[in-house]
């Protein structure tokens, strides 16, 4: 049993498409993300796995498997049992599924080991706890400051010009998600070496830092819990009307008064969280 019906019923589904187009192959199958953190929106939230077979299977036949399975937010990565054990860095290409298509050049990163081995949850195969699975703090740390330039610099940049298409996303409330509550989450794990959800992410947030940033964390939580910002034409245009309705939805009076605490507040938690990996 899992943690939602819709989760259950996408596992089920997976599972008989991959059953009935290569029997056995699928040895274990856990989830991670939002689904193993208890935070999973049903609206908005992806269904993240991790699928291990005894050798790396046949591109062609993890494409079939997850072009069959259509739209369904199912999103992740096939290892194999022994690439549990090892370090993530070394593994070299892996497939992975997302939106609907196999990436057979994909990859696996630190974060998703480690929320394996402390909050996985099994729909196939033994218990995450009973399993060899790689953990390393001090190479998690290093990835999570890496990233902080790599991809969350690198699009706070981009979210600063109206011209960019994350610059007009950032006027929307799944950029306003997506921003804080992703910068957020690497904060909490380099202050405290554990992993949290999005919604965990926004309450570290709101004790970690001033109350300058409070009212663009609780726009942030706002969002998500209400489980509608989604990353579309109509999620973004959904997302620019609540300024205005009547009574208003937003905390904010426009989106870009919002966008500007969200790319000031990003700025601001990715300094913070590089100081916290310097002082290690």
């Amino acid at each position: 049993m899992t943690p939602h019906p819709k989760i259950d019923a996408i596992v089920e589904t997976y599972l008989s498409l991959a059953d009935a187009e290569a029997p056995g192959l699928v040895e274990g199958l856990y989830l991670e993300g939002s689904a193993a953190l208890d935070d999973y929106h049903p609206a908005t939230s992806d269904v993240d796995f991790v699928a291990v077979t005894s050798a790396l299977p046949p591109a062609g036949t993890l494409a079939r498997i997850h072009a069959n399975l259509g739209a369904h937010p199912f999103e992740g990565v096939y290892l194999t049992w022994d690439d549990l054990r090892r370090d993530p860095s070394g593994l070299g290409p892996r497939p992975r599924a997302h939106e609907g298509r196999l990436d057979p050049q994909g990859g696996v990163n630190p974060v998703t080991l480690h929320t394996l081995a402390r909050h996985g949850v099994a729909c196939r195969g033994p218990e995450p706890g009973e399993l060899d699975i790689w953990a390393d703090p001090a190479a998690l740390a290093a990835w999570t400051d890496d990233n902080l330039d790599r991809y969350w610099r690198r699009l706070v940049r981009q979210a600063a010009s109206l011209a960019r298409p994350w610059g007009l996303a950032a006027l929307g409330g799944y950029a306003t998600v997506w921003i804080v509550t992703g910068v957020s989450r690497l904060h909490y794990t380099l202050a405290t070496g554990e992993l949290t959800s999005k919604t965990g992410a926004a309450r570290h947030a709101l004790e970690a830092f001033p109350e300058r940033w409070h009212r663009v964390v609780r726009e942030a939580l706002r969002l998500r819990e209400e489980d509608d910002a989604r990353p579309s034409l109509g999620g973004l245009l959904s997302g620019l009307t609540e300024h205005f309705a009547v009574p208003r939805r937003s905390l904010y009076r426009s989106p870009l008064e919002r966008r500007q605490d969200v790319l000031g507040f990003a700025g601001q938690a990715i300094e913070a969280a590089h100081a916290l990996y310097t002082a290690r």
